[in-house]
């Protein structure tokens, strides 16, 4: 069943501010069928589709999303986004995996008759729109984790050559798949993904969203310790609260977000004695936390040892807002943040060496002051979503597709991951 919340195909966004005569708007079919990620939810993921849809209509291009679930915190600047909702029946297990299944053929049949330019998914284990629009329509797949290793072990996977066999045909399908880092590009190259459509694309920020505090303040009373995102082991949030009962300055933690391990956290707080110095605000709407990264003065991603594949959105968040950042150096973190030129790195689950950098920076705020004008920079010149969104319409479609930008100013798209560029392609076995 497909529920349409909206009809509206004209948004106060979606007007073109293009100079050039060969840029047209695109009709783009936004696929998200994975049922644990609402369109209009709080956690990362929902935030991550939000500024993909932002962007591609800031720059005049109607959007219009296909999905299985949406919340209900819509965001004003998208109360007239096109969304069509396939609702799945009750079930779990095998019963929820094929109803994801039917949910792609229909969703592809859909996509099909219905005269669009391009289908931008966001793969989703079962889903096989990309692949059965292969040879009508050009796709985008974005490839955000290594799905069917998560889903097993982290949840349950009940049907897993089904999934695997739709995930290959997504890849070999899909026009051009996107991938957040060179390790989720890597393993859909195990996949069998052709490495000729294969990029990376870090994540990004939308920075007219965010934006640094008015202010700094007089520099009297506590500094804030900030972090943003779920409460789950990888992230390492117990961590940073270890760290913060050894600092010596006067701090104080304020912890955005929620997840299974925010009574473990608590716990741990009340168990450390330092209960008083942490506020838990709980899950927040994402037009919010603007304001929550304007009452921090530094944040953290104070991520532990493993395996690290994310492109962590709060990073760039961070950024953008202009605040001083402490981050684990593993994955993707150090090339964002320029080796220390934009934060300051310390060894993932460091206890001591996280707790030192806080205190450091604590005590210096000229450093603060630095790093702060050096991240907000950064975030404008290479990581905002538009730049990302158009790197990838100029590789599947031609740049006569990409207007130019909010202010009629001509857009360079630049290197945005040291690592591998933004719409690099990336060789087999590199």
């Amino acid at each position: 069943m497909t529920t349409s919340t909206s009809t509206s195909t004209s948004t106060s966004t979606s007007t073109s501010t293009s100079t050039s005569a060969s840029a047209r708007p695109l009709r783009i079919a936004y696929a998200l069928l994975d049922p644990g990620i609402g369109v209009f939810g709080t956690k990362g993921a929902s935030v991550h589709v939000q500024e993909v849809v932002r962007a591609l209509r800031a720059d005049g291009h109607h959007v219009t999303v296909f999905c299985t679930r949406t919340d209900e915190h819509v965001p004003a600047d998208l109360a007239d986004l096109e969304v069509r909702r396939h609702r799945l029946p009750k079930g779990k297990g095998a019963e929820r995996e094929q109803a994801v299944a039917r949910a792609a053929a229909d969703i592809a049949h859909e996509i099909a008759a219905g005269g669009y330019d391009l289908v931008y998914e966001r793969y989703s284990l079962f889903s096989d729109v990309a692949a059965r629009l292969t040879g009508s329509i050009p796709s985008i797949l974005e490839v955000n984790a290594p799905l069917i290793a998560e889903q097993r072990e982290h949840r349950s996977l009940v049907d897993e050559p089904a999934a695997i066999a739709a995930t290959r045909a997504q890849l070999r399908g899909a026009t051009l798949v996107s991938c957040v880092s060179r390790a989720v590009a890597d393993w859909t190259l195990t996949e069998g993904a052709d490495p000729s459509h294969v990029v990376v694309t870090p994540n990004g920020v939308n920075t007219t969203r965010i934006t640094p505090r008015p202010e700094e303040g007089d520099g009297s009373g506590p500094v804030t310790v900030g972090f943003v995102g779920t409460l789950k082991p990888w992230h390492g949030t117990d961590v940073l609260l270890r760290a913060l009962a050894r600092t010596h300055g006067d701090l104080r933690l304020d912890v955005c977000g929620t997840g299974p391990q925010q009574p473990a956290l608590e716990e741990l707080a009340l168990e450390l004695g330092i209960a008083e110095k942490v506020t838990f605000r709980g899950a927040v709407a994402p037009e919010q936390v603007p304001a929550v990264l304007h009452g921090m003065d530094i944040a953290t991603a104070p991520y532990p040892p493993g395996e690290h594949y994310f492109s962590p959105l709060k990073v760039y968040e961070y950024l953008a807002a202009g605040l001083p950042v402490v981050a684990s150096a593993i994955g993707t973190i150090p090339a964002v943040l320029r080796d220390g030129e934009l934060g300051v790195l310390v060894a993932p689950g460091d206890v001591d060496a996280l707790a030192d950098a806080l205190d450091e920076l604590v005590a210096d705020p000229a450093h603060r002051a630095r790093l702060s004008r050096a991240a907000r920079e950064s975030a404008v010149a290479e990581h905002g979503w538009r730049i990302r969104c158009r790197e990838l319409l100029d590789r599947v479609l031609g740049p006569s597709v990409a207007p130019a930008g909010a202010h009629g100013a001509p857009v360079t798209a630049r290197p945005t991951d040291a690592v591998v560029p933004a719409g690099a392609p990336v060789e087999a076995g590199a």
